[in-house]
C-alpha cells in the first residue's frame, strides 16, 4: 500500500511539473511491485492515468495554456493508433513479453528525448510550426500505438513533437500533452474491452497518492530548475526499462505459475495412457485399419 500511494504521488507530481512522463513508471510499478499480470496492469495503468491527467489538465485550462489545433493535428492520428494498439492486445496478437520489451524500449526513448535539453529550452517564439503537419501526425499515430499496446499516455513523446514540431513554448505543450494523454488512454482502455475488476481496491492508492502529488507538484514547478528535474526523471526511466526488461525476459524463460499448470494439465492425460497396461483388446486392429 505504501509502495503504491509512493509510486501515486511521484506519477501525478512528474505530471503536474514536465506535463508528460509519469504515467510511464506506472507500468513497472504495478508489474514488478506489485506484482500483476500485464494483462490486468494495462487497463489499471491507463485509467490511473485517464484520472491523475484530467485532475492536472484543470489548471492549465484556466490559464489558457491548451493549444486546440495541435492538439487536433496530432490527438485525432493518436486516437486511431490508440484503438489498434487497444485492439491488438485484445485479439491476443501482443504477447506479454512483447508488451513489456515495447515498454522498455519506449523508456529509454523516453530517457534520450528528456536529456535533449538543448532543443527543448529554446523553442520557437513566434509559435509558428517548426515542421509539417504531416510529422505531427505521423508522431501521434506511433504515441498512440504504445498508448493501446503498452498502457502508457505517451507525454514523454507529446511534448517534444508539440515543442519541436508544433512550436509550442513548453508550457503550452505540457497543458496540450495532459489533454491528449486522458483521450488517449480513454480510447485505449475502451478497445481493450476488459476492465480490471479484481484490481480495483489498487485504485484509491494510487489516485489519492497521484492527487498529493499533483498538489505539491503545481505549487513547486515554478520554483524547479526544468533541466534537473528532466536529469533525474531521465535516471529513473532507465531504471524502469531495465526492471521492465528484466521482467519482459523473466516471464519469456520463465512462464507464469498459471501457464505452466496449463501446460501440465496437457501433458498428465498422454503420460497416464502410455503407462496403462495394454489389454489383448487394444492390439486388435480397428475397423478403419
Amino acid at each position: 500500500m505504501a509502495l503504491l500511494v509512493a509510486g501515486g504521488a511521484l506519477i501525478g507530481f512528474l505530471l503536474a511539473v514536465l506535463g508528460a512522463g509519469g504515467s510511464i513508471l506506472l507500468l513497472p510499478l504495478l508489474v514488478s511491485g506489485a506484482a500483476l499480470p500485464t494483462k490486468a496492469a494495462v487497463p489499471l495503468s491507463l485509467l490511473v492515468v485517464t484520472l491523475l491527467a484530467l485532475g492536472n489538465v484543470g489548471p492549465y485550462i484556466r490559464r489558457r495554456q491548451v493549444a486546440l489545433r495541435p492538439a487536433l493535428v496530432l490527438g485525432l492520428p493518436a486516437l486511431a493508433g490508440s484503438w489498434i494498439g487497444g485492439s491488438l492486445v485484445k485479439a491476443g496478437l501482443i504477447p506479454e513479453a512483447m508488451q513489456l520489451g515495447l515498454f522498455t524500449a519506449a523508456a529509454l526513448l523516453a530517457s534520450w528525448l528528456l536529456n535533449r535539453r538543448s532543443a527543448l529550452k529554446h523553442p520557437p517564439k513566434d509559435g509558428r510550426p517548426a515542421g509539417l503537419p504531416v510529422a505531427l501526425a505521423s508522431q501521434g499515430v506511433l504515441v498512440g500505438l504504445l498508448t493501446g499496446i503498452a498502457g502508457v499516455g505517451g507525454g514523454f513523446a507529446i511534448v517534444p513533437a508539440l515543442v519541436l514540431l508544433a512550436g509550442l513554448p513548453m508550457q503550452l505543450a505540457s497543458g496540450t500533452s495532459l489533454l491528449l494523454i486522458a483521450t488517449n488512454s480513454l480510447v485505449a482502455l475502451a478497445a481493450l474491452g476488459h476492465w480490471p475488476t479484481a484490481h480495483l481496491p489498487l485504485l484509491l492508492p494510487l489516485v489519492g497518492g497521484g492527487f498529493l502529488g499533483a498538489v505539491v507538484g503545481q505549487r513547486l514547478a515554478p520554483h524547479l530548475p526544468e533541466v534537473r528535474l528532466r536529469q533525474g526523471f531521465s535516471a529513473l526511466l532507465i531504471g524502469s526499462a531495465l526492471l521492465t526488461g528484466f521482467e519482459a525476459w523473466r516471464r519469456h524463460d520463465h512462464p507464469p505459475a498459471v501457464s505452466r499448470a496449463a501446460a501440465s494439465r496437457q501433458v498428465v492425460p498422454s503420460t497416464s495412457w502410455s503407462s496403462r497396461p495394454v489389454s489383448p483388446s487394444s492390439q486388435l486392429p480397428s475397423r478403419h485399419e
